[in-house]
């Protein structure tokens, strides 16, 4: 993907062609007649995700009608002119938002709105902390209810029961919690990275 050779999703799909030719001739864990009941399990998650994603596009697509990112964002910036307390209702925003919010949609919605916002003299963030931050958030949403594909996914594979993942998940929220802290109260952090990524 950094080389710009492929898309994510098309790394997907290498990646799923790669694990296939690995399962059939050199671990030979898997053999011809196995994989229609392979795609038979896949089509059953992949069903389950599309539900979820297409519910919740529909309920971002309300949300968008209904103006609330827009509210949202107004009513932060009505609070305080604190950096501090507005970078934490930003990012509680975020969190609260991205939960119940397709992520394509979410991002369309909420960038060009907020963008400009930690940009300002008040806040004084830097775009790309801003994305990276912003990212961070969607990440956790995958994890959270309501939607929580991710760890519907994960249930669904394993067989294991929705609340004894979302219990395990428990010091995983805490770890993601106190990186986007870092990550939007440290600028250097997120920056250094990105530089070290980009060869800048």
């Amino acid at each position: 993907m950094f080389t710009g050779i492929v898309t994510a999703n098309e790394s997907a799909v290498l990646t799923c062609i790669w694990d296939l030719i690995v399962a059939l001739f050199f671990y030979r864990e898997v053999t011809v007649k196995d994989i229609w009941p392979i795609l038979k399990r896949t089509l059953r998650t992949l069903a389950m995700v599309m539900t979820l994603i297409a519910a919740s596009s529909a309920f971002g697509y309300m949300m968008t009608i209904l103006r609330v990112p827009t509210l949202i964002t107004q009513g932060i910036l009505g609070i305080s002119h604190n950096r501090i307390v507005l970078l934490l209702l930003i990012n509680f925003a975020l969190l609260i938002l991205g939960c119940v919010m397709d992520m394509a949609s979410f991002i369309l919605i909420a960038a060009p709105i907020l963008v400009p916002v930690v940009s300002s003299p008040t806040i004084g963030m830097n775009p790309v902390q801003f994305g990276i931050v912003m990212m961070l958030n969607l990440s956790v949403r995958l994890l959270t209810p309501p939607v929580r594909t991710v760890l519907f996914v994960g249930s669904s594979i394993d067989g294991i029961k929705i609340e004894e993942t979302a219990k395990a998940m428990v010091p995983v929220y805490f770890t993601m919690l106190a990186v986007l802290l870092l990550l939007t109260f440290v600028p250097t952090f997120s920056i250094t990275i990105h530089n070290i990524i980009f060869g800048k």
